[in-house]
C-alpha cells in the first residue's frame, strides 16, 4: 500500500469520525431507569438550546443546555408526562425553546404564508396569461412621415 493510499484512508476515517453526532449528555446526568432515560433523550432532542439556538439540548455543551437536561430529568422523576415537561419548559422559556414549533392561532400566519403566497402568485400568473394581448395598431400617415423625418435627421 502506497503512502498516498494510506493517507487517503486515514483522511476518510477522520472525516467519518468528525461527522459522527456528538451527544453532550454527561454520565452524571443519565438516569438509572432506562425507560425514563429514553423519555428524557426524546424530550432533549425536541428542545432548543437557547445559547446555541440551532442545536437541541441533547447535542449542546452549553451550561444552560445542561441545566435544561437536568430539569427535564427532574420533572420526569417527579412523575410528569412528556407533555407536562414540554409545557413546563415552554412556560419558562417561551415557544422559541421548541425546535419544532406548535401550530396555533398566534403562528398560523407564519405557517400559512408560504401557501398563501404561492396561491396569490398562481392566481396572478393565471390571470396575466388569460388577459387578451394588446392589439398593435399601424402608424398613421402623419406618424410615419414624422418618424421618417426623425430618422433622416439622425442619419444626416
Amino acid at each position: 500500500m502506497s503512502f498516498h493510499t494510506a493517507l487517503s484512508r486515514i483522511a476518510v476515517v477522520l472525516f467519518i469520525l468528525a461527522s459522527w453526532p456528538a451527544f453532550a449528555v454527561l454520565p452524571d446526568e443519565v438516569l438509572s431507569d432506562p425507560a425514563l432515560e429514553a423519555r428524557a433523550r426524546i424530550l432533549s432532542t425536541e428542545l432548543r438550546c437557547m445559547v446555541c439556538q440551532n442545536q437541541s439540548i441533547d447535542d449542546s455543551n452549553a451550561d444552560l443546555a445542561r441545566d435544561l437536561r437536568v430539569l427535564v430529568r427532574e420533572r420526569l422523576v417527579a412523575g410528569d408526562t412528556n407533555a407536562q415537561v414540554i409545557d413546563f419548559v415552554v412556560s419558562r422559556y417561551g415557544e422559541f425553546v421548541l425546535l419544532k414549533p406548535r401550530f396555533n392561532a398566534r403562528n398560523a400566519l407564519l405557517w400559512g404564508a408560504p401557501v398563501l403566497l404561492l396561491l396569490a402568485g398562481g392566481i396572478f400568473a393565471f390571470s396575466r396569461a388569460r388577459r387578451p394581448k394588446a392589439q398593435e395598431t399601424p402608424l398613421s400617415a402623419q406618424e410615419r412621415e414624422a418618424l421618417r423625418g426623425i430618422l433622416e435627421k439622425d442619419a444626416g
